[in-house]
């Protein structure tokens, strides 16, 4: 990975912001229920490339995890799906993923539920049926999992925080609190996952909910974090070795600062990043963002080359754990949930666009 310059991060950005919050039809609902808190989806694409699932809870980040499909795209979205009776027990944002069996190649789908004990779901069959959550290890943490990568060799790499909250059985929380990074391996197509070896521990930034983006050669790893004591940008870390080591953390410039960062890239190579804007200076914080730029931005340093708000967030910071997918033509499918109206319970949106589109809209071409 090539050095970066010395570039010191600032606390706001300048490249341009294109703004899709009053843009009609742009936005599809995918799920609303009067009174009830809808939030914190997480999405996958099959490989027809038009089906896409969805799951979610009834609740702020825990409750019963709802399940819905897509086959047209995210265009329209079914009525609620059947799922097995435990999933109501989820304490936290579930995730969704595909695995592919390193042996046989088949393939699955796992939802994760994350707190102590973390806890994983199965499906055999692209998500027409599935198995109850059931107990991983003697482990746990927060945002179980913030990403799950397929490395080079078929085994899957997964990352996740804790506080020492729920790391084991007992309450390990310190003072000053200490935020550590997480990951663990699968050499089974996603059925059963090493004990968590630690990433990065501190507590002079709270590092957590990490993102991850694989460079274009396929060479190295970039991980993206949110930074929660709120005093400094967002951090990113790297690796040029499949996970076995990361560099360390190194601040974010300002424009990719935020929560939950979740990538794609567009079929020109350029990365596409939605996240929660928690800029320190920026006149859409708090709302559901976008970020375009090139991988090699991140590695050095660089502001990008323009960033998009997708909805206008009626609450202060309480939105986008986002679903990024992309259709075979190019077209994304971003999701997520929101306060999109004032006064009301959150719900979940999705959003379709082109990078040839905002490109028109940044100015960057006629």
């Amino acid at each position: 990975m090539a050095m970066m310059e010395e570039i010191l991060p600032t606390r706001g950005y300048s490249i341009p912001l294109v703004d899709l919050d009053g843009d009609e039809g742009r936005h599809v609902v995918v799920d609303r229920e009067e009174g009830q808190y809808l939030g914190h989806v997480s999405t996958q694409l099959l490989e027809d490339g038009k089906t896409i699932l969805a799951v979610y809870p009834k609740g702020h980040g825990r409750g019963p995890i709802v399940y819905k499909r897509s086959t047209d795209g995210g265009r329209t979205w079914s009525d609620r799906l059947p799922t097995p009776e435990n999933w109501a027990t989820s304490r936290e944002v579930p995730t969704i993923h595909r695995v592919i069996d390193p042996k046989s190649g088949a393939k699955r789908l796992i939802v994760w539920s994350g707190l102590y004990p973390a806890r994983l779901a199965v499906s055999e069959d692209d998500g027409s049926s599935w198995s109850e959550l059931q107990p991983v290890g003697e482990w746990g943490g927060i945002v179980v999992m913030g990403f799950v990568e397929r490395l080079r060799d078929g085994t899957y790499l997964a990352m996740f925080h804790d506080d020492g909250r729920f790391i084991a059985s007992k309450n390990q929380a310190a003072n000053p609190r200490v935020f550590t990074l997480y990951q663990t391996f699968s050499h089974d197509g996603g059925l059963t996952w090493s004990e968590p070896g630690t990433v990065w521990s501190g507590s002079d930034l709270h590092l957590c909910e990490p993102g991850c983006a694989r460079s274009p050669d396929g060479k190295s790893l970039a991980v993206l974090l949110r930074e929660n004591s709120r005093t400094r940008n967002g951090y990113v870390i790297f690796s040029d070795d499949e996970g076995q080591t990361w560099s360390p953390p190194r601040e974010l410039p300002a424009s990719l600062t935020g929560d939950r960062h979740t990538m794609a890239y567009g079929p020109d190579g350029r990365l596409f990043i939605s996240f929660r804007d928690t800029t320190h200076d920026s006149p859409t914080k708090g709302d559901w963002v976008g970020w375009v730029g090139t991988y090699d931005d991140i590695v050095q340093g660089r502001e990008g080359q323009y960033r998009i708000r997708f909805k206008d967030n009626k609450n202060r910071w309480d939105t986008t754990y986002p679903g990024v997918d992309v259709l075979p033509d190019g077209t994304f499918v971003v999701t997520t949930y929101g306060h999109w109206d004032e006064g009301e319970q959150p719900y979940i949106l999705s959003a379709r666009f082109t990078l040839d589109e905002l490109d028109k809209r940044a100015g960057l071409r006629d």
